[in-house]
């Protein structure tokens, strides 16, 4: 009598490869895809914030968190490009920031979803100067007057 694995690979017509069975489906929602690309690529220095046009704008004036802003995922079977909208921070090399951006968006979305990552498109829409801490001289004009 012959035992699973032997079957299956009789059935297959390969004595080389067995072919596990099927225990259910796993599907990704594009969504998801979105969310992991838009995550790694906010993690890129040089990326002040994602550029999410219109429909992003809204979501944050209503106060919601959107993880999956200024990300376009393109899926084709097994395998999605991806469009990348930024606005990279000032002082920093775009060319540079882009490349990082499509390194660390390509390694996270194979590595978490298994899909193969064909393209990685950065559109850089703007430029933003970085914040700088708001310093008073209220502050510095009370110490030298309780001295």
């Amino acid at each position: 009598m012959l035992d699973d694995e032997e079957l299956t690979t009789k059935k297959n017509n390969k004595t080389d490869e067995v072919i596990p069975e099927e225990v259910g489906s796993v599907k990704i929602a594009d969504e998801v895809l979105s969310i992991v690309a838009g995550l790694a690529a906010s993690e890129v220095p040089g990326v002040a914030e994602m550029s999410g046009g219109l429909v992003g704008g809204l979501t944050d004036m209503l106060g919601k968190q959107n993880y999956a802003k200024g990300v376009k995922v393109i899926p084709d079977g097994k395998t999605v490009r991806v469009e990348i909208y930024v606005i990279a921070e000032y002082g920093f090399t775009i060319p540079d920031v882009a490349i990082a951006i499509q390194e660390k968006v390509k390694t996270a979305v194979e590595n978490m979803t298994g899909f193969e990552v064909t393209a990685v498109d950065v559109h850089v829409e703007g430029i933003k100067r970085k914040e700088m801490p708001d310093i008073t001289d209220e502050g510095e004009n009370e110490d030298e007057h309780t001295r």
